[in-house]
Parts: structure tokens; C-alpha cells; sequence
């Protein structure tokens, strides 16, 4: 009886559906003994993934042995009766970690790192925008209004990032990627993690335990969110910790919604307490266009694309999947495995 590959990737969102040539490297790298079966039935990309899975799918992995999806339904898991390794094309997996999975001993991976140079590069370029003007630039274009003032009178908001201090609130393969990008423009990073015995990584002037959060607030320029949503972190930046910045900081959420006090954060942005907030995720998503949050020029609003990268993803997602898959086959440990009680 040959071993099972069950790959769930007909993304409905193309950017996000393997590609043919995806197909092709995953079969032909598919070593002796092994199917490898492809779903057809279009799936949710979208956040962890976790997209109620179609009759076929729950036919397909009744004898798989590895699953590679975006996250893994609950429903899908339960009626895997081999299933001995999951490996999730996204980085979050909170959706994934239902009581069945946690108490299992099917090993979770995930493609954390993947789209660390995207979200990166993103995360330049909306703090660009807020500390060049690009907000006060666009109203005045979009009213056809030639002013100098706001940049160049008393109280200009505009800074270069060689004059701020980052605090990112998760150091690692993301939170690296995008303190080497701030450090190579002249700011100073600090990370906050929650083992700061595991070094300082790539970009950071400095890493300091969770626990100096509070400590910290008052001095960053910039706030970067970029740890996993966990218990732990779920509402992490309330309203006590907001009012801990400057009034000329700007936060940055790339992580998760839950993270951040949105009703908070919109209290201080109307109150001009902050600069601005650059948010690519949110609580409920898509946004509800009643929110607030879309009226205030002092937001950057995305729906939750600082990781697309069309012509570089699959390359690398495909990358960590190969190589997981000679590591599970010749019993070596494997790359990004999930700790199930963290929750990353």
C-alpha cells in the first residue's frame, strides 16, 4: 500500500493557488512508495486558512499520512485516520491547533520565514509614508491644494528613521527580517522576545524579554507587531499601553488584529496621540466599511496583503515543504515545527 501526500492548494485567490509547475516539482520529487493526490476543490488561503473542507477532500485523507495545506479544518483532521505530519502553507496556525490537534502526536509544521521579505518591505514602506508626509501629500493632491506648511512650518511631522528607535514585539524570522531593513536605513531596533537567551538575531541593536514591554513603550518611535497570535499575545496593546507611546510614534500591525485594542487605537489616532497606524490585519476581517479606522488620515489600511509576493512565494513555501519532506522521510527534525501549547 503506497504512503499518501494530500496537497489542498486550489487557492480561490490566485497568487495564493499552486501553480502548475508546483504540481509538477511535488510529483516528480515525490519519492518511491508515495502518492501524492491534489485536490481540486477551491480552498480559503485567507489568514491561517481552515476553509470547511468538500467531500472529496474528506475521502482523500482518510489514508493520508501528510497533509500540505493553508491550516487544517478541525472536521478535515478528525477524519484522518493515518495522519502522521501536517505542514501549512501559512504562517499562522491558530486555527489548526483545535483540542484534537493539540493533544495528538501528529507533528505540525508551518512556513514561517516565507514571506519575511514582503511583509519586510511593507513594513518599510508604510512607516515611510507617515514619517516623509505621503498622508498630508495625497489629501492635498486629492484636493488639488499646493501647500508647503504642514511640512515645512512649525511642528512638521517629518523625521528620517535614522532618528527612531523600532520596538518589534516578536524576534524571530519575521521580526529579523524586518529589523535588518530598518537597521540598513539608520534606526535602532529592539526586539522583544520571549526567550531572549536564544541570542539576538539579525538587525536587532538589542533583544529584551516580554516582560520589558511596558518599559520600553515610552521610548519606541516605532512600534512593529510581528509575533504570533497566541493567548498569550491576544489583546497584548490595549489602552494602557498605547497611551505609553509618543505622541509621534507610529504602530505597525503585521501580525494579527488580536494583538492590538482597535477601539483603543482609534481613540488615540482621533485624538492625535500618535502619528499613525499602519494596519494590514485586523480583528474581523474584511474590515466593516463602518469602522472608524477608514475615515482617519493618520491610518494606512491594507486587507491583509503585506505578504504577497506573486512572483517569489511559491518558490520559497515550496522550498521548506521539500526539504521537511526529505527530513520526515530520513527521520531528521524538521524545519518550523509548531509547538502546540505556544501556539506558534
Amino acid at each position: 500500500m503506497s504512503r499518501r501526500l494530500l496537497v489542498d492548494l486550489a487557492a480561490t485567490s490566485a497568487n495564493w493557488a499552486l501553480p502548475p509547475e508546483g504540481e509538477r516539482l511535488l510529483t516528480g520529487v515525490a519519492p518511491e512508495g508515495w502518492e501524492v493526490v491534489f485536490s481540486r476543490t477551491p480552498t480559503s488561503s485567507d489568514g491561517d486558512g481552515g476553509a470547511r473542507p468538500s467531500p472529496e477532500l474528506l475521502n482523500a485523507i482518510a489514508d493520508a499520512e501528510a497533509y500540505f495545506g493553508f491550516g487544517m479544518p478541525r472536521e478535515l483532521f478528525v477524519a484522518a485516520r493515518q495522519l502522521r505530519w501536517v505542514h501549512s502553507a501559512a504562517a499562522g496556525v491558530a486555527s489548526a491547533l483545535t483540542p484534537e490537534m493539540r493533544a495528538s502526536d501528529v507533528i505540525l509544521t508551518n512556513s514561517a520565514g516565507v514571506h519575511a521579505i514582503p511583509i519586510a518591505e511593507y513594513v518599510v514602506g508604510g512607516v515611510l509614508h507617515f514619517l516623509r508626509g505621503f498622508d498630508i501629500a495625497a489629501e492635498q493632491q486629492h484636493a488639488a491644494n499646493w501647500d508647503k506648511v504642514p511640512f515645512t512650518g512649525p511642528g512638521t511631522p517629518l523625521r528620517e528613521i535614522s532618528e527612531c528607535r523600532a520596538l518589534i514585539v516578536g524576534a524571530g524570522g519575521l521580526g529579523s527580517a524586518i529589523a535588518e531593513r530598518l537597521t540598513a536605513l539608520g534606526a535602532t531596533c529592539i526586539g522583544l522576545r520571549r526567550r531572549p537567551a536564544l541570542g539576538v538575531p539579525a538587525g536587532f541593536a538589542a533583544v529584551r524579554p516580554t516582560d520589558a514591554l511596558d518599559e520600553e513603550l515610552p521610548r519606541a518611535d516605532l512600534l512593529v507587531l510581528a509575533a504570533a497570535a497566541t493567548p498569550k499575545t491576544t489583546g497584548l496593546i490595549d489602552a494602557k499601553r498605547l497611551a505609553m507611546l509618543p505622541s509621534h510614534a507610529i504602530v505597525v500591525n503585521v501580525s494579527r488584529g488580536a494583538l492590538v485594542d482597535e477601539k483603543a487605537l482609534t481613540k488615540q489616532l482621533q485624538a492625535k496621540r500618535l502619528r499613525g497606524a499602519v494596519l494590514d490585519v485586523f480583528v474581523e476581517e474584511p474590515l466593516a466599511s463602518t469602522s472608524e479606522l477608514w475615515q482617519l488620515r493618520s491610518t494606512l489600511i491594507t486587507p491583509h496583503v503585506s505578504p504577497v509576493s506573486p512572483r517569489r512565494f511559491w518558490d520559497r513555501a515550496l522550498a521548506v515543504f521539500t526539504d521537511n519532506w526529505r527530513r520526515y522521510l530520513a527521520g531528521e527534525p524538521l524545519r518550523n515545527v509548531v509547538d502546540k501549547q505556544e501556539g506558534y
